[in-house]
């Protein structure tokens, strides 16, 4: 039984254009001294624009200087909030705006000169669309901690087409502390999108999601859902490497060997995915129903933690404890003893990176959180905008010997496995 989560989120670290409807509001050019030109300052939307998507923002072209002022107000003369690009091409309101409201923004850019410029604008946004909203979800949830390779996954059902994936992504954001810049990659048939950095996360960052999707066009026939926010945390580093041929787990935390475990994996007619996996949630206890299926069965599982959207988990099977280590008899999970499953539910977390070699079939792009199952420069291909080129990968650094691990899985229906 395949479980289908879909959600949506968008955000973009790289530099981007706002989204910005009509034509600029915009200075003329005064004559400054040699080399000390006075700012030239555009500002979207035009004066009087009507029908503004209310996920609108405030766009600036400026030349000879940079801003250094916006103050955006509503027609009640409460202040709008706003952030800034990190190009500085426009600042995106905190908060969606309101459909059929007035806006006001004045930006100020000051010169080498010294000298500034202020535009101002004002707007009226479209009323409520009646549009069918995309449905998305966010796999990346507040105050958690999370594993070192999590991605931060956004889903949609339906899928975004390719012409307004650029549209969706410009909406995307995050913010890492320590600084540690990554990009978006699209699945191929737009269903999900990754957000990673080239190497895994740094024990200790904080991460600051931002999906400002709500009222975003998105084609000709709908729109974004919603807006939603989240930061957490990257705990202490830990990987699991399954080895068909031995037919053993090796557990290894911040670079050492903790443990190995016997693995009993998929018998041949339903094999386990070989690839890289990334644990995207963890149930103490769970029920695996696979009714309807060539091979129904309905069966109960303690200290299960799932790799795939197809239904493969790591968990305890006491039925299959003689088998662990010799024999590969499961309808493509990873079996462990209950006292072994039991143990590594203490050790890992949401997010860890799970790495399983020798099997008979390949991980699908797509089955899980799949951000890692290929090169950066592959990854990075999968981007609707342009990615830095100074975006590489670098040496991988220590972990943290402070760094706390834990955090909860996110709740989940009940799904396949074996």
């Amino acid at each position: 039984m395949e479980l289908r989560g879909r959600l949506a989120l968008l955000a973009v670290t790289v530099a981007a254009a706002p989204l910005a409807l009509g034509a600029c509001t915009s200075d003329r050019k005064e004559a400054g001294p040699a080399g000390r030109a006075t700012p030239e300052l555009a500002v979207t939307p035009a004066e009087g624009t009507r029908d503004v998507p209310i996920s609108g923002e405030i766009g600036t072209v400026v030349k000879h200087g940079r801003v250094t002022a916006v103050r955006i107000t509503d027609d009640k003369g409460a202040t709008v909030d706003a952030e800034p690009r990190e190009d500085g091409s426009g600042w995106v309101p905190s908060k969606t705006l309101q459909p059929k409201r007035t806006y006001t923004a004045e930006v100020t850019a000051t010169g080498d000169s010294g000298k500034t410029v202020t535009r101002k604008t004002t707007f009226t946004t479209q009323p409520k669309s009646s549009k069918q909203a995309i449905t998305s979800t966010m796999y990346f949830a507040g105050n958690r901690t999370y594993g070192t390779a999590m991605p931060v996954t956004v889903a949609f059902d339906p899928p975004i087409p390719k012409e307004a994936r650029t549209d969706v992504q410009r909406r995307l954001f995050v913010k890492t502390d320590p600084p540690q810049p990554g990009t978006w990659s699209w699945v191929g048939d737009g269903s999900q999108v990754y957000y990673r950095a080239p190497d895994f996360w740094r024990p200790g960052t904080t991460i600051n999601v931002r999906a400002a999707l709500e009222g975003l066009p998105i084609g000709k026939e709908r729109v974004g859902d919603a807006d939603r926010r989240a930061t957490s945390k990257i705990g202490r580093q830990v990987e699991l490497e399954i080895d068909n041929a031995s037919k053993q787990m090796s557990v290894i935390q911040d670079g050492k060997l903790l443990k190995k475990l016997p693995v009993s994996l998929g018998k041949p007619s339903t094999p386990t995915s070989s690839g890289k996996m990334v644990i995207m949630e963890k149930h103490d206890f769970t029920t695996f129903d696979t009714t309807g299926s060539a091979d129904p069965y309905v069966v109960d599982v303690e200290d299960a933690q799932r790799l795939t959207w197809g239904g493969e988990f790591i968990h305890g099977a006491p039925w299959s404890e003689g088998d662990q280590g010799y024999t590969n008899v499961s309808h493509g999970c990873t079996n462990l003893s209950a006292a072994n499953a039991d143990w590594l539910m203490g050790i890992t977390q949401v997010g860890d990176l799970v790495t399983v070699k020798g099997t008979e079939v390949k991980l699908d792009e797509g089955n899980g959180w799949t951000a890692w199952n290929v090169s950066w420069d592959e990854f990075a291909k999968g981007s609707a905008l342009p990615v830095p080129p100074g975006l590489k990968p670098t040496p991988t650094q220590a972990p943290d010997p402070g760094a706390v691990a834990g955090g909860s899985p996110e709740p989940a229906p009940s799904a396949s496995g074996g």
